[in-house]
């Protein structure tokens, strides 16, 4: 009973994650009651409704607030558009959508990173002051929200960009509004996918709520081989290799050598692969489990041959939102518009505040006064700013979505640089176009070596610890010593390759390994996931690991 309790209450020190064994038992409860029940589908939106609902509870506490006034200002909002008749009222209406969700995202996530920029800028002291909290704890006459600090609630930008894009699709009259709130609500919060995505449409989610459920053979295989995927891609390839080498070499980069530090972003590459896509991997199996499928959101990205063909990889579910809502409204590639171009003045503006170097801001500067000029100038040129500005633009805003430092908006400046770079090389270079099996291995090693190189911003705590990895890189690359860290390390980086080995595998390779599990005997099945699970809980740590994306 004791254990129950702990199960189904909020602890704030361990919230509940698919790594743990508390989750699996708080599934395996909730699956034998969802099999009694399915077939009823009222029912069962609604009991899967109130299931999330206690999920987010277990991982956010009272912040499922936030997520029921998110639900409930979209699903009548929604409705409202639907049923209007002014063209005028409808962009009102979802202009007052994105403001309102947009706003809220903003104020748990972005509070810090405006106001200490405010206070750099104009050399003033404001401190973040959490009005919300405060408000709620008068109300609640309970001091439960700290109101010197706002926290992010888990899962807020997944949430937030779903609701946004079920208003925009209704306005777009792409979309018929739900007409049950439960319906609406079982979308927006459905657990598999709440705090780490992938970011699902309604136009692919919704006609799935009422359809008859019939989980065959082959579902329940694939959704079972999706979640043994996942759990060792998370617990060996990403937390296992993060506790015994990465999580020391990135909290004092000074003190290892370059070759240690190159090793150590190798294996980032690695972890934060294994960890994201490991809970993606598990999120669809879940809902497979359940009768529901959820768009795909990796594509083995570490195949990619430029960068643009990794971000179509890469968090696929974000990747084409962004195109969807931000890239084609500011233009896409047909021209850059007049709201393009202030946001990436600001941008730019942030990059040079946040790197801090005058020589730098000055060479920017007359860079900048130098292409405004030959814009004006000459058509062509002004022609390839347009068409390709709001590429840039589309990566910066990405950035800052992954966080609320200047330092993930340079990592997302240099990614849209990558792929503006590779869009004017294909054009002179002799050897994209070709398949032989050496270029193609070239393009390869040359996008992962840019991608992973990059991520020292995703990764670094500060623009001076990041200052102080490539200091290593550059000054003190110790290969005298190199053999003796990969024998020091051997059993990571044999987990290293191991995992990369596996990433590289070909596409027909990893099919026919999934339609031998698929296709087992239940007693093989229960077998492996038996191994797998020896495995992975062999390799875990009393430490929490949370996904990486929980903080975004």
């Amino acid at each position: 009973m004791n254990r129950l309790i702990d199960i189904f209450s909020f602890s704030e020190e361990f919230p509940l994650i698919f790594t743990q064994a508390n989750f699996w038992i708080f599934f395996a409860i909730i699956y034998l009651i969802y099999a009694l029940l399915y077939a009823k589908k009222n029912v069962r939106s609604a009991y899967l409704f109130a299931i999330s609902l206690l999920f987010y509870y277990k991982t956010s506490g009272l912040f499922i607030g936030i997520l029921l006034f998110s639900t409930i200002n979209d699903y009548f909002l929604g409705k409202t558009i639907y049923n209007s008749t002014s063209q005028l009222k409808r962009k009102v209406l979802v202009t007052f959508s994105v403001i309102v969700n947009l706003g809220t995202l903003c104020y748990f996530k972005y509070a810090y990173f405006f106001t200490d920029s405010y206070n750099y800028l104009f050399q003033t002291k404001y401190e973040v002051f959490n009005a919300l909290g405060y408000w709620a704890n008068g109300i609640a006459q309970v001091d439960y929200f700290t109101v010197d600090a706002i926290i992010l609630p888990v899962g807020i930008s997944f949430y937030t960009f779903q609701t946004i894009s079920y208003s925009v699709d209704i306005y777009r009259k792409q979309l018929k509004p739900l007409n049950s709130i439960i319906d609406f609500g079982f979308f927006v919060s459905f657990f598999p996918q709440l705090v780490a995505g992938p970011i699902v449409r309604a136009a692919d989610f919704v006609p799935q709520i009422h359809k008859k459920i019939e989980i065959t053979k082959e579902e329940f295989g694939r959704g079972t081989y999706m979640i043994l995927k996942g759990l060792i891609k998370k617990m060996i390839f990403a937390d296992f290799i993060a506790m015994n080498f990465l999580d020391r070499i990135f909290d004092m980069p000074e003190m290892f050598s370059g070759f240690t530090n190159i090793m150590a972003m190798i294996g980032y590459s690695l972890q934060i692969y294994g960890d994201f896509s490991g809970y993606t991997d598990i999120a669809i199996g879940l809902a497979l489990l359940m009768g529901y499928k959820l768009p795909k959101n990796f594509n083995s990205p570490y195949k990619a041959i430029h960068c643009g063909d990794f971000w179509k990889r890469w968090h696929i579910s974000l990747s084409t939102w962004l195109k969807d809502y931000l890239y084609i409204p500011l233009g896409g590639n047909r021209n850059g518009t007049a709201a393009s171009f202030m946001i990436t003045g600001v941008f730019i503006a942030g990059i040079l505040f946040a790197v801090g170097d005058f020589l730098i801001a000055m060479l920017v500067f007359w860079i900048i006064f130098l292409i405004a000029f030959l814009s004006f100038s000459y058509a062509k040129i002004a022609k390839h700013i347009n068409t390709n500005i709001n590429v840039l633009l589309t990566m910066l805003i990405g950035g800052l979505w992954h966080g609320a430092s200047w330092k993930f908006v340079v990592w997302g400046g240099l990614n849209g640089l990558g792929i503006l770079v590779y869009k004017y090389w294909r054009r002179i270079s002799p050897y994209d176009t070709s398949t032989h099996i050496i270029a193609t291995v070239w393009k390869i090693a040359i996008t992962f070596t840019f991608i992973t190189f990059t991520r020292v911003y995703f990764r670094g705590n500060s623009m001076d610890h990041i200052d102080r990895f490539y200091e290593q890189v550059m000054n003190n690359m110790g290969w005298q010593n190199a053999l003796t860290i990969l024998w020091e390390y051997r059993l990571v980086f044999g987990i290293m390759l191991l995992g990369y080995i596996t990433h590289w595998l070909p596409y027909a390779t990893k099919d026919r390994i999934e339609a031998f599990f698929i296709k087992s005997h239940v007693v093989i099945k229960g077998s492996i996931a038996v191994i797998v699970a020896v495995i992975c809980y062999q390799t875990y740590a009393a430490d929490f690991q949370p996904f990486i994306y929980f903080q975004f």
